[in-house]
């Protein structure tokens, strides 16, 4: 059963080691999956499987794989809903001095600090550094003690110096929350995934945070960077992502209605402004990604 109460999540190296290495296969833990935040970075590489990417202010789905750098204490959802045949999902979870307050400061790790700073936005590998990155992260959890420490600096230092990403969180300062907010932030990124087909009143979702409407919508904006409409219109656009990525013969109105949206003008308006492409385009590059 999914927690309530999802703030800060504490963490705890294997005894003797500065950093967590862990691996999922098949089944998914579910523990993971909600809105939570913790004082570690966390590396994350999926290298099949499907989900939503959630990290700050960001909202995406996933197909395949993907390699993720999630800076300290921005809040974030666990990531794969499904993991495909010989799929897993490897985490690294660490401190930026794991090696010491004071090995930061030396110049040969300054590009690290830069990539730890980067991080604090999120930031997504492109398909270069996935393949190269993808097998050395999967090949830590081989190795202890020092040699997994030495290796572990081979993978940032890579991160810290390709120009191969994107950064997630790019419009503005990247959203993270005080504890109380990461609760109530996540109530209602529930509630609307659970609801985002449906229409939402703003009553209804400010009588689940204990609210009057003027002040959730105050609250929304100032806590998330977005209003509530956006948020929907964007669980939305991400469903419609995940059904124009699977091989169904769904039509694109179809996706539309299926998606939530009940005007086919307004879902290719919004679709397009939140992918930067039509929804036809998009069916067209996965298909062509896919073969």
């Amino acid at each position: 059963m999914i927690s309530k109460k999802p703030t800060l999540e504490k963490l705890s190296p294997s005894f003797g080691s500065s950093i967590l290495v862990k691996q999922h296969k098949k089944e998914v833990d579910k523990n993971t999956a909600f809105w939570h935040f913790h004082p570690e970075l966390e590396l994350v590489y999926v290298n099949k499987g499907q989900g939503k990417t959630h990290i700050g202010n960001h909202l995406s789905y996933f197909n395949n794989s993907q390699l993720i750098l999630i800076g300290a204490n921005l809040p974030h959802n666990g990531f794969a809903d499904r993991l495909t045949t010989s799929g897993t999902e490897t985490i690294i979870q660490f401190k930026s001095d794991f090696l010491g307050a004071d090995f930061l400061d030396i110049p040969e790790m300054s590009s690290i600090v830069c990539l730890f700073d980067r991080a604090k936005k999120g930031i997504r590998f492109k398909v270069d550094t996935k393949k190269k990155i993808g097998e050395k992260i999967e090949k830590l959890l081989e190795y202890e003690g020092l040699k997994q420490v030495l290796k572990f600096l081979e993978i940032l230092n890579y991160l810290a110096s390709t120009e191969d990403y994107i950064l997630l969180n790019i419009d503005g300062v990247a959203l993270e929350t005080s504890p109380q907010d990461s609760n109530k932030i996540d109530i209602i990124y529930k509630y609307v995934n659970a609801n985002f087909k449906e229409h939402i009143p703003l009553n209804d979702i400010a009588k689940k945070v204990s609210m009057t409407v003027p002040a959730f919508c105050r609250y929304f904006k100032k806590t998330t960077g977005k209003t509530f409409t956006q948020l929907v219109n964007e669980y939305r656009v991400v469903h419609a992502t995940k059904l124009l990525s699977e091989e169904s013969k769904m039509s694109i109105a179809d996706v539309c209605y299926e998606c939530g949206f009940n005007n086919f003008s307004h879902f290719n308006k919004v679709f397009n402004s939140t992918t930067g492409k039509s929804a036809s385009i998009y069916r067209k590059e996965i298909k062509l990604i896919i073969q």
